[in-house]
């Protein structure tokens, strides 16, 4: 069975100390997840730029970079699947990075673009292709497996095809493999099953949440804004979804919502969460 575990994008706000952190790190340990996937800029000291801009988006990444995260995993007995790291730190020092991913037992470093590269542009998602292949490679010789972790940008279409065909097509499975986040995709109009069903065994890791409107209140309009639920809460198809991450034997299967948490509380979110996700993948 895949480990369960929990993005450190959704502890921000509940991680700022270490009292606070060890508690909140203890009753995700107590849901039942096995891990937690770490964010490079939320265990080391940050930019304020950096902390401004993901609080901005909903996303705080709090004075995590304060904290000793080897020690307060270790007490609490989770497991690290994956690393988040940027490219250019990977293309400037590999072997420092792979320490790192090495360092918490974990086997994947992870990679995700966004507002980065230009997605509707052929020639640099191409160029994004042959950098990333030549930066798992490298990975690969230091003895971490290198993950692209996706958004909705991806689908943007570069001629006949989308980005994410070129990525996939144009990337070597022993160098580059994938994180692959269906709540994205879903936004962006497209199938996740589908998606998944073509990634098959690239598919390495999976970035699970659910996805619908949390009414509160009247509203000006009937139609909601949606976002992130807890599993089970909203329209996604999941019992379908995890059915084909087992199939392809995903390594870790991850929790993520950036916000609209129960009464603001990331930690009520994720145990809710827990729940659903505890009865489809038991131990």
């Amino acid at each position: 069975m895949p480990i369960k575990a929990v993005q450190q994008i959704m502890l921000g706000k509940v991680t700022s100390g270490e009292r606070e952190a060890r508690e909140t790190l203890a009753a995700i340990k107590a849901a039942g997840y096995d891990g937690i996937e770490l964010c490079s800029f939320m265990i080391h000291k940050t930019p304020l730029l950096v902390r401004l801009l993901t609080k901005a988006a909903g996303m705080p990444s709090g004075n995590g970079g304060k904290l000793d995260w080897h020690a307060l995993l270790s007490e609490a007995g989770l497991c690290v699947p994956s690393l988040h790291v940027d490219l250019g730190s990977v293309e400037r020092d590999a072997h420092a990075v792979a320490e790192e991913v090495k360092s918490f037992g974990a086997e994947y470093a992870v990679i995700t673009g966004m507002y980065r590269f230009d997605y509707s542009d052929e020639a640099s998602v191409r160029s994004l292709a042959k950098r990333l292949n030549e930066a798992g490679g490298v990975l690969r010789k230091e003895g971490v497996s290198l993950l692209y972790h996706n958004h909705n940008c991806e689908l943007l279409r570069c001629g006949e095809r989308t980005a994410y065909e070129i990525l996939l097509s144009e990337t070597s499975e022993e160098n580059v493999n994938f994180e692959f986040d269906s709540f994205w995709f879903a936004e962006a109009g497209a199938s996740p099953l589908a998606w998944m069903k073509k990634l098959g065994p690239r598919m390495k890791t999976w970035h699970i949440n659910d996805r619908g409107s949390r009414p509160s209140g009247k509203t000006m309009t009937p139609i909601l804004q949606s976002d992130s639920l807890e599993l089970g809460c909203g329209n996604m198809p999941l019992d379908e979804l995890i059915e084909q991450a087992l199939a392809a034997g995903v390594r870790a299967v991850i929790l993520e919502s950036h916000k609209n948490h129960i009464d603001g509380d990331p930690v009520k979110s994720l145990t809710v969460s827990a729940a659903y996700l505890n009865r489809r993948i038991p131990e």
